[in-house]
């Protein structure tokens, strides 16, 4: 993607796999209102560290079977039973910190929905913040959350804004979705 100054031109240019475009129009920096797609998304981008993207979209219905359909109820009650299944996987991406932050970040979801009633209204109640802001708070209760993926959940999801560029048609459906980012006063 060097030579493409976005992910929104580089899409565009038909040079990447089919799954990106997908991914582009369809999901990428548009709201999330289920805790359970939320949670998806935290996983997806957190296994994508040190891999490419496209791994992660190939790979994606692997994960939602994997993951029990990220039911975050589920997923936080894994056991060592589970953690030995999904390190035999071979259809998510098997690496043993990236399951273990999976399964305690479920935990802390559900304290976070005990707490606020929803892990999307956690989210609200800290919007808006910086992305250094947002790094911080998510370090602070998530594993395996640094500053990229951090920042890739929150603009993924609309918290943050860029993951479009303007003249990107796929920007003007996400404005009229009213995401987060949109509703900060300037």
């Amino acid at each position: 993607m060097a030579q493409f100054k976005s992910y929104c031109e580089a899409v565009a240019s038909g040079n990447l796999h089919a799954v990106h475009k997908e991914y582009h129009d369809k999901e990428y920096g548009f709201p999330i209102d289920k805790d359970n797609d939320l949670f998806a998304r935290l996983v997806l981008e957190l296994n994508q560290a040190g891999l490419s993207w496209e791994t992660i979209l190939k790979k994606k219905d692997g994960f939602y079977n994997a993951y029990d359909n990220f039911d975050i109820q589920i997923v936080a009650n894994y056991g060592d039973e589970d953690r030995k299944r999904l390190m035999n996987d071979p259809s998510i991406i098997r690496n043993r910190l990236k399951i273990n932050a999976a399964i305690h970040n479920a935990s802390v979801i559900l304290q976070l929905q005990k707490d606020c009633g929803s892990f999307k209204k956690w989210l609200q109640s800290q919007h808006p913040l910086s992305k250094e802001e947002w790094v911080k708070i998510f370090k602070k209760h998530f594993k395996f959350t640094g500053g990229e993926i951090t920042n890739e959940f929150l603009m993924s999801t609309g918290y943050l804004k860029g993951a479009h560029i303007e003249s990107c048609k796929i920007f003007q459906k996400i404005l009229a979705t009213n995401p987060p980012w949109a509703q900060i006063s300037h």
